[in-house]
């Protein structure tokens, strides 16, 4: 997450939908007073000792809203970004399981595995992305969610709204891999849309 008080706005870094992309993007346009939170590729955390103790960057705006003055919250521009919810669990699963390639080996049985096994279920990275960006009542925090798929038009938008030029968004941390539809079959459709059915509904998503 990085909260800009010189640009006024918070982004919110959903799990795996490009963040790194973003935080390179959005850094040499913050001031001293902004806060950044982020522990892959470098390691920062926000002077506010219960989020810090998260040890992650991926807060969510719920959990955010408490430390930040109302008003700040209210005004402030807030953004995301979100994916296919299927393209996504399969990005997961790769991701989990990338030191060892099971992915590559067996890619519908470590997704079976993933969804059957209760452990994965409390890792951040496999949180709902609706989760990251919706208060108790599940409606929507933010200002502006954009997507993966249109990932660059998106950003150009962001950029507009809060007062940066347009730059082309760097790849980082990619993997590459076939098409996600290509790993399902009717079962593991059925349990990734049970799972993520909130996100499908939410951001218009289908298979």
């Amino acid at each position: 997450m990085i909260i800009s008080e010189s640009r006024k706005f918070i982004f919110v870094a959903i799990p795996k939908t490009g963040t790194h992309s973003v935080r390179r993007a959005l850094r040499p346009h913050m001031s001293e007073d902004d806060i950044e939170q982020v522990r892959l590729f470098e390691e920062k955390k926000f002077p506010i000792p219960e989020l810090a103790n998260l040890r992650h960057g991926h807060i969510s705006l719920a959990q955010l809203r408490p430390f930040l003055d109302p008003a700040k919250f209210e005004s402030f521009f807030k953004f995301a970004f979100v994916r296919n919810p299927f393209d996504r669990f399969v990005s997961y699963c790769a991701f989990m399981t990338r030191k060892g390639g099971e992915f590559e080996k067996d890619p519908r049985g470590i997704m079976r595995h993933i969804l059957a096994a209760p452990g994965p279920r409390s890792h951040i990275l496999f949180q709902p992305q609706s989760s990251f960006v919706t208060g108790s009542d599940g409606k929507l925090l933010t200002d502006y969610i954009g997507s993966v798929e249109q990932m660059q038009g998106s950003y150009d938008e962001i950029c507009d709204r809060i007062g940066i030029p347009r730059s082309e968004l760097e790849r980082t941390n990619e993997s590459s891999r076939a098409d996600y539809r290509q790993y399902y079959d009717d079962s593991l459709k059925e349990g990734v849309a049970k799972l993520y059915a909130r996100d499908l509904e939410l951001f218009g998503y289908e298979f």
